[in-house]
């Protein structure tokens, strides 16, 4: 049975997002909830899909420990044993999908990296040669890859609207210079680890984003979830054609489905049962791909 919001009364809620429920445990610690409602065009479906909150939760994790020698990260455990005992007694909820994480001062920008043209940044290239407002090398196609990662920050938007691309020279009003820098230099060197640890399971890494803070000590922090098929673009390698839209597992799946019916992008609807399933098998077969084992449902 799909969870779509946690129900936590000893526990104080602080926020529900598009997918996760965030409580407030300590001065120090938030716990982070991937419930299994589902998104796209920054806008939350009517069905939800479950499980799917354990596997980006245990994505999530998997990354997180991969990455830790390249950033700090915010995880405290997701090992629910070792969660406060008025998170454990909610047990039956929040099993497998929790993650109590270190309270942060998160920076106001998503950092976008793509290694390969398509989506958003192509439509913007077709109509202006630019990604980001960026210039782009002319000619080229769908899908294909750049000559080297390109960093494309956004806009955090609230819930129902729309993320901003941003060129990253306005990043520094946001964040300021240090860290804009800071931010760049990681979401890349982040990119680059991840795309070639996936590249040698026969995943392509097309895009992604990051979500980062600054802890007590104004270190840069990776926050949130990372490289899950919510915040990436996975296509299989062995199927990769230039020039053409790429089989995937993700939630371009999903996409594709609601451009097809004409999805007005503002309002969530229900998604039909065949729809559900086949999401939730490009999130498992992607997660065995990567880790290597079947995610505990």
């Amino acid at each position: 049975m799909a969870v779509r919001e946690t129900h936590c009364p000893d526990l104080k809620l602080i926020a529900r997002g598009k997918v996760r429920d965030i409580y407030d445990i300590d001065e120090k610690s938030l716990l982070f909830v991937a419930t299994d409602r589902i998104s796209a065009y920054d806008v939350i479906m009517k069905s939800a899909i479950a499980n799917k909150g354990k596997i980006l939760t245990q994505l999530s994790s998997f990354w997180f420990e991969l990455l830790k020698d390249v950033i700090p990260n915010h995880v405290i455990t997701t090992n629910i044993d070792e969660m406060p005992e008025q998170v454990q007694k909610y047990r039956s909820q929040l099993e497998g999908r929790s993650m109590l994480v270190k309270k942060l001062k998160i920076l106001p920008v998503e950092a976008i990296v793509r290694g390969y043209i398509t989506g958003s940044a192509m439509s913007e290239y077709k109509k202006k040669g630019t990604v980001c407002d960026l210039e782009m090398p002319k000619g080229l196609v769908e899908s294909q890859k750049l000559e080297a990662p390109l960093f494309t920050p956004s806009t955090k938007a609230e819930i129902g609207d729309h993320d901003e691309n941003i060129h990253p020279s306005k990043m520094p009003a946001l964040v300021g210079e240090k860290l804009a820098k800071e931010l760049t230099e990681a979401s890349l060197k982040i990119y680059v680890t991840a795309r070639d640890y996936a590249a040698s399971k026969g995943i392509i890494i097309a895009d992604t984003k990051f979500e980062f803070g600054v802890d007590e000590n104004g270190q840069l922090v990776l926050a949130d979830e990372v490289l899950t098929p919510d915040s990436s673009r996975f296509w299989p390698q062995d199927k990769y054609v230039q020039g053409q839209t790429q089989p995937s597992f993700d939630k371009q799946y999903l996409r594709d489905y609601l451009t097809s019916i004409n999805f007005d992008k503002k309002t969530g609807v229900e998604l039909p049962e065949d729809v559900v399933a086949n999401t939730m098998v490009k999130y498992t077969q992607v997660y065995q791909i990567l880790v290597g084992k079947l995610p505990v449902l």
